[in-house]
């Protein structure tokens, strides 16, 4: 049991990134798989599958690399907001993350989203974390 599973999907997703594997599997929920159809949606892995089983299903990501240098696509990832301190933005002070290069999750109230994403539809939202 752990009480951070945000954190264990974005440490899954690190670890396995820096050992250079292929695929990694991560035990679902509705939040990772928003994040993972965005991080796929901004280029940053290569493929992704949902499988259902008995439980809450399971997250099959294909990891992203440079085809010559073979450096990830996810040179950082890292959690803003964590359970003992939470992280909130309002629209109009939302993180630019590298000014610009990368995002910003945010769990909103129209869903998880991206930093630019929230300033265009000005809300605000808990950020959940960093990529670049």
């Amino acid at each position: 049991m752990y009480t951070d599973p945000i954190a264990d999907f974005l440490t899954r997703i690190r670890n396995a990134s820096m050992a250079r594997l292929k695929t990694v599997e991560i035990p679902g929920s509705n939040t990772k798989r928003a994040m993972t159809a965005i991080l796929f949606d901004q280029g940053y892995i290569a493929n992704y599958k949902f499988e259902e089983d008995d439980k809450q299903g399971v997250i099959k990501i294909a990891l992203k690399y440079n085809q010559s240098t073979k450096v990830p696509a996810i040179t950082k990832i890292d959690r803003a907001s964590r359970p003992g301190l939470r992280k909130y933005s309002s629209a109009t002070e939302m993180p630019r993350v590298l000014n610009g290069l990368g995002i910003a999750i945010v769990s909103t109230s129209r869903g998880v989203i991206t930093d630019k994403e929230a300033r265009k539809e000005n809300v605000g939202g808990e950020v959940l974390c960093y990529v670049y």
